[in-house]
């Protein structure tokens, strides 16, 4: 195996697909992650901390928890973990994140 080959990109364009994040359109290649078409559709902040810091994926690996965002109207998905799909609605996390599964939070 030559070192190179596992550099190769693929032969063809992935398929697009279509979503929204806070309402505005964004089109995606399919395969991709939610954090990865949010990186590449603007490179905005994915959320906002408590304090108003914007945020955004760093570690692409599930470790950070720097890229949370609302999936499909599911808070704090991580989305370097999220793979996307067609009519997939996504909403920037503003100020801390509310802890699911307390009546409270219903």
């Amino acid at each position: 195996m030559k070192i190179a080959s596992r550099f190769l990109t693929p032969p063809e364009p992935a398929a697009t697909i279509q979503l929204t994040l806070d309402g505005e359109p964004v089109t995606a290649r399919a395969g991709d992650t939610v954090a990865a078409a949010l990186l590449a559709h603007s490179g905005d902040a994915s959320r906002l901390t408590a304090r108003g810091a914007p945020r955004t994926a760093f570690c692409m690996m599930g470790v950070c928890f720097d890229c949370l965002v609302e999936v499909d109207g599911r808070p704090n998905c991580q989305g370097c973990m999220v793979q996307v799909r067609d009519g997939m609605v996504l909403r920037r996390q503003r100020g801390p994140r509310k802890l699911m599964g307390g009546a409270q939070d219903a």
